[in-house]
């Protein structure tokens, strides 16, 4: 068959099945068995579907991700979360903006405790989007840095999906977790710089309202004791790999156990929240899982039939720049990131991407690191960013969807800002991570 053919009927008909409702697993399951029927020798391929589901799950390299998503579920869980993002608003004192500052503050800490952008999105959401829009706040400078800062943690270590994405692409997850870091911290500073530049133009988008003046060491205990400590896990985990002391598998256990020994000290232990957490870390890695047993298959097939080396050579043929491939390759991301997951995204494009970048000479962690951004773009990215979602489902009722979208564009463009930040100057993604000890 021509690779072209067989092009289209693989993507044709895996996206045919999601656009119908089916689970991504399930669209990646259902496409393999016509692929491995097709192009894999019938029986013979559905035995090796089979033994790729169990190779790609028993990957030790992937232990990471539900460890990192465990840290953020115990805290959500338990409530020590809020605890947090609540001693960040006593400190804020009087600026434009107040509140959503606290938001991007609070996410951008919260970020760096979490392995999951849900978990980030939801504690935010629900800690602070009720009293901004009491307080009089306009629901697009109150929904958008929440929804905003909430991706950071896809940047920002502990990382699930940096661990997968290095773990497919072939990059070192140690360097890609650390590389987030920067960009992570531009796009808040980008974030508050926005806020507090449109509330001193705008100041009716968030109204200024009396605080509680208290002592300086009454507003600053809370953030001394709830928030200090915290970050504590933050510097076990990525003070770990930058020291060279421990794998990202080792690092991510003891970020979860630095987590329960937090949890403790606050006080907030019990049976049932550690149950809930592990029970949400379970349903959230069983997905992640059950994809990428799909998804591998669906790259050897795509390699079988001929349809990654017939894409490759015809983009060879073309003759274009490296630059102007780079950018295809990140505006086919964004255009993906408006219909579909992230996980998916990564598992459509790797098999064409990565063999491409190597084959141009782009620096895989520059390039891993510019997926990632992308990525944190589309989950705010109209029709179906997830954030979206998860907005609108903690949103009052009378916040329609067109609201929530309305929310996230001015942030997308600044994110995109970064994303051009980081084309134009690579050591902003790769400077830090060459500071690891080997």
């Amino acid at each position: 068959m021509d690779w072209v053919l067989a092009l289209f009927l693989l993507l044709g008909t895996l996206i045919g099945l999601m656009v119908t409702g089916l689970p991504v697993a399930f669209a990646f399951i259902g496409v393999n068995v016509i692929g491995a029927t097709v192009f894999l020798g019938g029986e013979i391929g559905l035995d090796q579907m089979v033994r790729n589901t169990v190779a790609s799950v028993s990957n030790f390299s992937l232990a990471p991700i539900p460890l990192f998503l465990l840290m953020g579920e115990i805290l959500f869980q338990t409530g020590v979360a809020f605890t947090a993002i609540n001693a960040i608003d006593r400190l804020i004192a009087r600026v434009p903006g107040r509140l959503s500052i606290v938001s991007v503050l609070g996410g951008t800490v919260f970020s760096s405790l979490s392995g999951s952008t849900i978990a980030n999105t939801a504690v935010l959401g629900s800690a602070l989007l009720p009293d901004m829009l009491k307080r009089g706040y306009h629901p697009s400078i109150a929904m958008g840095p929440i929804m905003a800062t909430g991706s950071i943690a896809m940047l920002i270590p502990p990382s699930a999906l940096a661990v997968l994405l290095g773990s497919l692409a072939g990059i070192s997850i140690a360097k890609l977790l650390i590389a987030g870091i920067i960009p992570g911290l531009l796009m808040a500073a980008v974030f508050l710089v926005y806020i507090i530049t449109r509330c001193s133009l705008r100041p009716e988008l968030a109204p200024a309202y009396d605080l509680d003046m208290s002592t300086s060491w009454a507003r600053w205990k809370p953030f001394l004791v709830y928030v200090v400590p915290l970050l504590g896990i933050f510097v076990v985990v990525v003070g770990s790999i930058l020291g060279g002391l421990a794998t990202p598998t080792e690092s991510a256990a003891l970020g979860s156990v630095a987590s329960v020994i937090a949890v403790i000290a606050y006080g907030k232990f019990s049976t049932g929240s550690m149950l809930k957490a592990i029970s949400e870390t379970a349903k959230i890695s069983v997905m992640i899982l059950f994809i990428i047993a799909g998804s591998v298959t669906f790259s050897q097939i795509l390699a079988f039939s001929g349809a990654s080396n017939g894409l490759l050579n015809l983009i060879n043929g073309l003759d274009a720049g490296t630059v102007s491939v780079l950018l295809a390759m990140l505006a086919i991301l964004l255009l993906l990131g408006a219909f579909m997951d992230q996980v998916s995204m990564i598992m459509i494009t790797l098999p064409f991407f990565i063999p491409l970048a190597q084959t141009l000479g782009i620096d895989l962690l520059w390039f891993g690191v510019l997926m990632l951004v992308v990525m944190e773009i589309s989950f705010t990215t109209p029709p179906f960013g997830l954030l979206i979602f998860v907005m609108k489902g903690v949103a009052p009722p009378e916040i329609s969807l067109g609201d929530v979208y309305r929310a996230a564009f001015p942030f997308i463009l600044l994110a995109l800002t970064v994303l051009g930040l980081l084309i134009l100057i690579p050591d902003l993604a790769t400077w830090l991570p060459n500071l690891i000890r080997r």
